[in-house]
């Protein structure tokens, strides 16, 4: 069973009100959406669920078959991609794979590598330098970063920023596939991907008009 559950999650910066009182209890499987217009606050909330920073109030929990864990301790079960993270252009898309597992103290599967890279048109680069890459293959390379170590919860913000169709394609296919046991969250403004969640949470919602106190 995989569960993520947040509990009146609100974030604040200086008296500036991002969300307010977000509550879900998404299980798996599943895809899901959180909605909202450029600058709404999707990217906040999304490095809140993951850890990346800290909610100002309330409780984000990721439950894993029976066990309970908070975003610092839950590196292993998440997995996240975003046209922000940056990649090492001084290595190659295989080295910043390795890097990426061995920070996690995991070992690398090379067949599951060369699948995702296959899935992705990167099996022939995947020992040339990042630097070469372009604005499209580095996006589907942060892609199976997020995929790479089997997460429980991945969670894909502008899922399709810089890809033409054929890769916006290879990543709903596998966001697909993997939403059939796991959990896939996509923050995105676009309708299309919208219409493939099960359940979708719009952050205007969560954003009151008010500045907070």
């Amino acid at each position: 069973m995989i569960k993520l559950e947040l509990k009146n999650l609100t974030k604040t910066f200086e008296r500036r009100v991002i969300f307010r009182n977000v509550n879900l209890d998404w299980e798996a499987p599943g895809l899901f959406g959180v909605a909202g217009p450029n600058g709404s606050g999707k990217s906040t909330l999304v490095k809140v669920i993951t850890g990346l920073i800290s909610p100002s109030s309330g409780d984000v929990k990721l439950s894993v078959n029976g066990k309970s864990y908070h975003p610092a301790g839950a590196i292993d079960h998440f997995g996240f991609a975003a046209p922000y993270l940056v990649l090492y252009d001084e290595f190659t898309a295989k080295e910043n794979l390795a890097l990426s597992m061995n920070i996690r103290g995991l070992h690398l599967d090379e067949k599951y590598m060369d699948e995702l890279l296959e899935h992705f048109s990167l099996i022939k680069r995947k020992n040339d330098l990042v630097r070469a890459y372009s604005s499209g293959m580095k996006q589907r390379l942060k892609i199976i970063f997020a995929f790479i170590h089997n997460p429980a919860l991945v969670i894909l913000d502008e899922p399709t920023a810089n890809l033409d169709a054929e890769g916006k394609e290879k990543v709903y296919q596998l966001a697909r596939r993997v939403a059939e046991e796991k959990i896939v969250i996509f923050a995105t403004n676009e309708e299309e991907e919208l219409r493939m969640c099960r359940e979708v949470i719009k952050i205007l919602d969560h954003k009151p008009a008010e500045r907070a106190a």
